[in-house]
């Protein structure tokens, strides 16, 4: 039989959703929770902390605190929630998408300037991945969740997307980003007097495109 503090994980692992951890350091001096979360939250408020602690969505070593409890070396802190965290939900939503290319293992979008592709901090709708699920069910998930994206591009820019359909088109089309065998071509516009020789602007070039592909599975 499970004791109590084993009773209450289970049920919190059960019902809410981890959104922030903080394993508090040895070298804390007491310092009230409000306070010390204000420091760690990013765009947090003490107003905000309050109303979650008055809430119950604030734990410390598993029990729900007040705001005016004192961390102490040691604690773990964490806000717990009824909702997954915003950057980790996927709504549907019904946006167009122009998909140039679709067979039964993968699809071809081209992606507009100014769509992001996928929910994150700032972004956590009108995404290019909220689209996916709107027009396509069971689209399989990449290693951070987010279904059917097998690499990215900018907001900023317009370009043609591989999208995934089934678990094997994801780990083959994954292998081949992974692998660089992948080929890709860019057009871009310059204006103005251009300097550099040949050679220089395709070490540019290549630079860029080095560091987009480290980005494929964000």
């Amino acid at each position: 039989m499970l004791d109590n503090k084993s009773d209450n994980q289970e049920i919190l692992e059960d019902e809410l959703f981890e959104h922030f951890r903080f394993d508090v350091p040895k070298g804390q001096l007491l310092l009230r929770i409000d306070k010390f979360l204000m420091n760690l939250i990013p765009n947090a408020t003490r107003n905000k902390i309050q109303n979650a602690a008055s809430a119950g969505d604030i734990y410390v070593n598993d029990v729900p605190v007040k705001s005016n409890y004192k961390v102490k070396p040691f604690d773990v802190v964490r806000i717990l929630l009824s909702h997954p965290p915003f950057e980790n939900r996927v709504d549907p939503e019904n946006i167009p998408l122009d998909i140039v290319y679709e067979d039964d293992a993968l699809l071809l979008i081209n992606k507009p300037a100014g769509l992001v592709v996928h929910p994150g901090h700032g972004n956590y709708t009108g995404t290019l991945v909220n689209a996916l699920a709107y027009h396509f069910e069971n689209l399989p998930m990449n290693s951070s969740e987010r279904p059917g994206l097998v690499h990215r591009i900018d907001k900023d820019t317009t370009g043609l997307l591989v999208i995934a359909k089934t678990e094997a088109a994801m780990t083959h089309l994954a292998k081949q980003f992974e692998a660089k065998t992948s080929e890709r071509e860019y057009i871009a516009l310059v204006w103005g007097n251009v300097k550099e020789d040949e050679e220089q602007l395709k070490e540019i070039l290549l630079d860029i495109s080095r560091t987009e592909c480290k980005w494929r599975f964000c």
